[in-house]
């Protein structure tokens, strides 16, 4: 029996058919992503009895800074993330990284061009010379079937860069409450400091006047005048020093809440309104949680995925391409027929290409993606290390500060009750002024060492909270107050020219 007539534009139909398939359902070369093993420990070295509470996880939906209970800095904070230049900076560095992701996927559609053109030309054939016009109006496609997954792996590492973009937005956020709180919390122990220098100067100026009072009465030598005075003055130079260190910190905080310091200012603290900040409960968790909870570690594994994702592509560049082109439209002599049957046009073309010597070009790009690749896993495992480094640094010094305040406190009695007996003594006049300088030294010293401790004890507190991630957890990456960061970024980018 012979064949049906049709038969055979069916069978080309259906080889068609199954080369379509057959493109769509093309390999991806390269290695396809894992993350890279890291052994953690069940628990901190230093996660040890001093602690009040048992570690949870931190609050996602609850800014980590509220924990201090100071207004005042959570407004800075606030404004921080409103107006700082480095989180500007990094929502930029964002958006131009999830640009060059959607870029990416462009790679899987085909082009499609469309043209219109009008000529008129002047030939000389055989001595004929003519003139005519010539109209063309057309489209034009052409696609390169994505045959070793060469563009996937590209989609693939253009997300996986917006996700460590994102990654590397949410640590700077942390990085600039961190810096803010750290500043902050240090300018209000300066403010402690030198209410405890004024106390001091207050007294020791009654102390002065005592001295001069029984140098008058000749029961004190004119020694003990000179001791007092040059103690005075060297209490009123130090608290000189701290106007100094608090000037220093509140031009920081001005500058990380984005205004220059000639326009801020920071009130002291006062008996009407008093630094409230308090020691927080930070809640560590477990060492396997630090993976997921610090943006630098979660970004240092998204860039690992970059680089293996970028073996692909370079293995995919080894390979043939093939090109499929088509293109349709009219071109005639007269406008008036540009649209006739017979100024159809049409073709349709496929090329295959693929490099013979290049020099070993291809072969270096593929070990140079795969050293990348082996030096984004060592940065990974070291940025995990060092992590875990931090937490535990901060642990160590929150318990060992812990314990030295307790100790600092009782030196801080008994070197006022020392104080208070050798001035007694001293007006007696059964012990000498230079007893009662030595008293007041130490008093005024161990005073000064506990507030600086304490100063201590809230710094080590921030740097936990920021070794630990503070807020922030991976696939969750922003806080509220980043998000609506984030928003007030993007209305201010609509305000620019754009392209």
């Amino acid at each position: 029996m012979a064949p049906s007539p049709h038969a055979f534009p069916v069978v080309r139909t259906r080889h068609l058919s199954l080369l379509a398939i057959l493109l769509l359902a093309a390999c991806s070369v390269g290695p396809d992503y894992v993350r890279p093993a890291i052994d953690t420990s069940a628990a901190y070295k230093e996660a040890g009895p001093w602690k009040t509470a048992e570690p949870q996880v931190a609050d996602s939906r609850q800014p980590w800074w509220e924990a201090y209970g100071d207004p005042t800095l959570n407004a800075l904070v606030q404004d921080a993330e409103r107006a700082n230049q480095n989180i500007r900076f990094a929502e930029a560095q964002y958006r131009q990284a999830r640009a060059i992701s959607d870029a990416a996927r462009a790679g899987l559609w085909p082009g499609l061009e469309g043209d219109a053109g009008a000529q008129r030309a002047r030939t000389n054939n055989n001595g004929g010379v003519k003139e005519a016009n010539t109209y063309s109006l057309g489209l034009a496609a052409s696609w390169e079937p994505d045959l070793w997954g060469g563009v996937r792996r590209s989609i693939e590492s253009g997300k996986a860069s917006e996700q460590a973009s994102a990654d590397t937005l949410a640590g700077v956020h942390l990085s600039i409450q961190a810096a803010l709180a750290q500043d902050y919390l240090q300018l209000r122990i300066v403010d402690q400091l030198h209410d405890l220098y004024a106390d001091t100067i207050a007294a020791y100026t009654r102390s002065l006047k005592l001295v001069q009072a029984q140098h008058a009465a000749g029961t004190a030598l004119l020694s003990d005048v000179a001791l007092a005075e040059s103690q005075l003055a060297t209490a009123q130079a130090q608290a000189v020093d701290l106007d100094a260190q608090r000037s220093q910190l509140e031009h920081a905080i001005a500058i990380l809440t984005g205004r220059a310091p000639a326009d801020f200012s920071l009130p002291p603290a006062t008996a009407a309104q008093p630094f409230t900040g308090q020691l927080p409960v930070s809640p560590v968790g477990v060492p396997s949680q630090l993976l997921e909870r610090r943006p630098d570690i979660a970004a240092a594994e998204r860039r690992v995925a970059v680089a293996n994702a970028n073996i692909g592509v370079a293995r995919a560049a080894m390979f043939p391409t093939l090109i499929l082109s088509a293109r349709g439209g009219f071109s005639a002599g007269d406008l008036s027929r540009l649209f006739d049957t017979p100024s159809r046009i049409w073709s349709l073309g496929a090329a295959l290409a693929q490099t013979l010597f290049d020099g070993g070009l291809h072969r270096a790009r593929g070990a140079q993606a795969v050293a990348a690749y082996d030096a984004a896993v060592a940065d990974y495992k070291q940025t995990v290390l060092s992590g875990f480094q931090q937490v535990e640094d901060n642990l160590s010094t929150l318990r060992v500060l812990d314990q030295e305040s307790g100790l600092q406190a009782r030196a801080v009695q008994s070197s006022q009750l020392a104080e208070r007996l050798a001035l007694s003594q001293y007006r007696a006049g059964t012990s000498s002024y230079l007893n009662v300088i030595t008293t007041q030294v130490l008093s005024l010293s161990n005073q000064r060492t506990a507030v600086q401790l304490r100063g201590r004890q809230l710094a080590a507190s921030v740097s936990l909270i920021t070794a630990t991630g503070g807020s922030w957890n991976a696939g969750g990456n922003a806080t509220s107050v980043q998000k609506n960061s984030m928003q007030d970024s993007m209305q201010d980018s609509t305000q620019k020219p754009t392209l």
